[in-house]
């Protein structure tokens, strides 16, 4: 048996072009469907991983502010002792000054030192009460990381069964798609793709409904339905710039035959 030999695109006729072009559409609709299917899943999951990641983050930070802290009072409690020592040393050194003016500077040295104790047992108290503050933050945190990381294994197993029941439909679809587009012209279609990234419902070609465009529903004139049910050239309509074809060639029963068929 004789290989059938493929069209080259541009050797298509237009009605060629338009079927294959609406058999793109349908198959890219059905994409669409099963993207629907999914809803707002994947953004609900991406919001709940960049959340984990904050709370995450936000953790670490407060813990790292935590060990400062602490630090910070262990530093002061060495200043304390070293003051604690210093004291010692100028009390003792007050017994065996020789004149008034020494034992003054000694007191002096005595009030400054204990103004040290006291301003250290100052920041302690104020550092405490800060990684007390910042070990509640972090329980209220773990409490919303562990509610965070529920939902998002929740969703994630969600939106993972619902990849696996449409993983396979959507690849077959995919390839089909894929396949399709190697059989039209490439000018035509990055035309398509243009109109329907545009198009508010993904439509990039329609069919005439009630002598109205099928995208946006703006009436068409009698003169450009005839051009269209002739299949003669690329028509578009000149409000919403979609492919037109007719309800036939889309394999739709025109409405009036529909009607004259129930009468």
């Amino acid at each position: 048996m004789a290989k059938e030999v493929k069209k080259d695109p541009s050797e298509l006729s237009v009605e060629e072009k338009l079927k294959a072009l609406f058999q793109l559409q349908t198959m890219l609709s059905e994409i669409d469907k099963i993207k629907t299917l999914r809803g707002e899943l994947p953004l609900e999951v991406q919001d709940l991983e960049d959340d984990v990641t904050g709370l995450t983050t936000r953790i670490e930070k407060i813990k790292s502010e935590i060990e400062d802290l602490r630090a910070n009072v262990s530093n002061k409690k060495i200043e304390i002792e070293t003051a604690k020592a210093s004291i010692e040393k100028y009390k003792s050194q007050q017994d065996n000054v020789r004149n008034n003016r020494e034992y003054d500077v000694l007191t002096k040295e005595i009030e400054f030192q204990s103004l040290e104790v006291e301003l250290c047992e100052k920041r302690i108290r104020e550092y405490t009460n800060a990684i007390a503050a910042k070990e509640e933050e972090i329980e209220k945190s773990l409490c919303l990381l562990d509610e965070r990381q529920k939902d998002l294994e929740v969703k994630k197993n969600e939106l993972e069964e619902i990849i696996s029941e449409t993983k396979q439909e959507e690849e077959k679809l995919r390839e089909k798609a894929k396949a399709l587009e190697t059989t039209i012209e490439p000018r035509l279609l990055q035309a398509f793709k243009r109109i329907r990234k545009n198009s508010r419902n993904g439509l990039g070609i329609t069919y005439v409904q009630r002598d109205a465009c099928g995208g946006c529903f703006n009436k068409i004139p009698p003169q450009k339905q005839l051009d269209i049910r002739m299949r003669k050239k690329i028509i578009v309509c000149e409000y919403c710039g979609r492919i037109m074809i007719d309800p036939e060639l889309a394999g739709v029963v025109p409405e009036r035959q529909l009607e004259t068929r129930i009468k």
